[in-house]
């Protein structure tokens, strides 16, 4: 049997989400939207501080504040004082916000579930457990 070539696998993941990507993109897009704009909606809920948002996607601070700019000017987006620190804000979807990702995840889960239908439910179940093993 041969070895396997763990960047062949790094590889295969990586054309498989972007070519995910590429196939919502525009339709994202249409929501006001560029694709990485709407991850960063995607959790603004479980992380609401510019920092931890940062360390969440593995973004530099100063691009997730250019996000964030363009997300409040758009108004997905609004900044409000943390009332446990006043010295802070926290970040809060408004209701475009929150329409806007929840499409906007809903068009990637859809692009997405297109690829996961080629496989049985049975292989499906297979995958799901063996990403879950190695994360």
């Amino acid at each position: 049997m041969s070895e396997i070539d763990p960047a062949k696998i790094w590889s295969l993941n990586y054309r498989l989400l972007s070519s995910v990507i590429a196939s919502a993109q525009s339709e994202i897009g249409a929501l006001g939207l560029e694709v990485k704009e709407l991850l960063v909606l995607a959790e603004i809920d479980e992380h609401p501080y510019p920092a931890e948002l940062a360390v969440a996607l593995t973004i530099p601070k100063a691009t997730v504040t250019l996000y964030l700019k363009k997300l409040e000017a758009a108004g997905f987006v609004r900044r409000e004082i943390d009332p446990a620190d006043l010295r802070r804000h926290r970040l809060l979807l408004t209701e475009n916000g929150r329409q806007a990702a929840d499409e906007g995840l809903a068009l990637l889960s859809n692009e997405f579930d297109k690829r996961l239908s080629r496989l049985t439910p049975s292989q499906q179940k297979e995958l799901k457990n063996l990403l879950e093993e190695i994360i």
